[in-house]
Parts: C-alpha cells; structure tokens; sequence
C-alpha cells in the first residue's frame, strides 16, 4: 500500500478513535487515555522535521476542534513531533536507521519501542496535563494523572499499533 495512503489512514483511525471513544470515557482517577501520539512515533525514520510538525498540527487541531480544548492536543502533539528526532537519536541502534522505514516495535523491537514511544508518551501526558490543569500547586495531582495514563494509553497504543502495523516479512 501507497505509505501516503497508509498514514492518511491512520491519521484518520486515530482522530476518531480519540475524539469519538477515547475522549468519552471516564475511568476515574484523573486517567485518559490517549493513543493518537501513536501517528507520530510511527511516521517514516526520513520524514523532515517540517512536514512532521505540519502534520502533528493537523492531527492536535482536528482532536481539538471536535473535542473543544483549545489546543491541549495541539500543544503537546507539536511537543513530541519536534522532540521525536532527538528521542530517536538518543535511542538510535548501534546500524542507524538507514535500512529501516518505521519505527514499530515489530521493525526495532520491543526494548526499544518501550524506550523511545514510552519517552514520548510520557512526554506528551506530562506536558498535556500541565497545560490542562494549569496550577504548580497541584503538581502531585498532575503527576497522579501522568502515572495512571501512561501505562494504559501506552497498553492501548501497542493493541493498535498490532491492527496498524504488518509484521516484516521473514527473510
């Protein structure tokens, strides 16, 4: 499948996915989940920082624009998209990434999937919710939601990126 096609795809999945269910659901405890930081991990190791921050602003701004949270979304997915080369670097393997097109914990494994979406994923919610709550007096409070979302959106995205994502050919 055309990769143009394949990411418009998950672009919109994800969309609906986070505003249409995600977005409704109350677990209690301060936890959301959210899986749509999943569309930028997944984007091609060449991709320009640009165009990935153009795209983190269409996804944050179309979550926004139904959910109706004035650029929460928005602020933190541009976070991760102009952090993600630098995570991607730190965590880069001993090869590079020359011969590689996604970054799935299918293609680089799960050690390093963990390491470096984790890193993102934990980014995104921290940041997200400071925006979101806007009082350093409740710092504990920001980081009991941060603690509790971050291994079930983590948990989630893993489940979706197995519906995305189509394990490399055996050689």
């Amino acid at each position: 499948m055309n990769d143009v096609i394949k990411h418009s795809i998950r672009f919109i999945v994800l969309v609906l996915i986070q505003t249409l269910f995600l977005n409704q659901l109350e677990l209690g405890w301060g936890i959301q989940l959210m899986v749509y930081p999943l569309f930028i991990a997944l984007l091609p190791f060449e991709i320009a920082t640009i165009p990935m921050l153009l795209l983190a602003f269409l996804m944050g701004i179309s979550i926004d624009a139904i959910s109706n949270t004035y650029g929460l979304h928005t602020s933190s997915l541009l976070l991760i998209a102009y952090m993600r080369p630098g995570v991607f670097k730190l965590f880069a393997p001993r090869d590079g990434y020359d011969n590689l097109k996604e970054g799935t914990s299918f293609h680089m494994g799960m050690r390093w999937f963990i390491s470096v979406y984790g890193t993102l994923l934990f980014t995104h919610h921290f940041f997200f919710f400071i925006v979101e709550i806007f009082r350093f007096s409740d710092f504990l409070f920001i980081l009991q939601k941060t603690v509790l979302s971050l291994p079930l959106s983590f948990l989630l995205s893993l489940l979706l990126q197995a519906l995305f994502v189509s394990k490399p050919k055996e050689r």
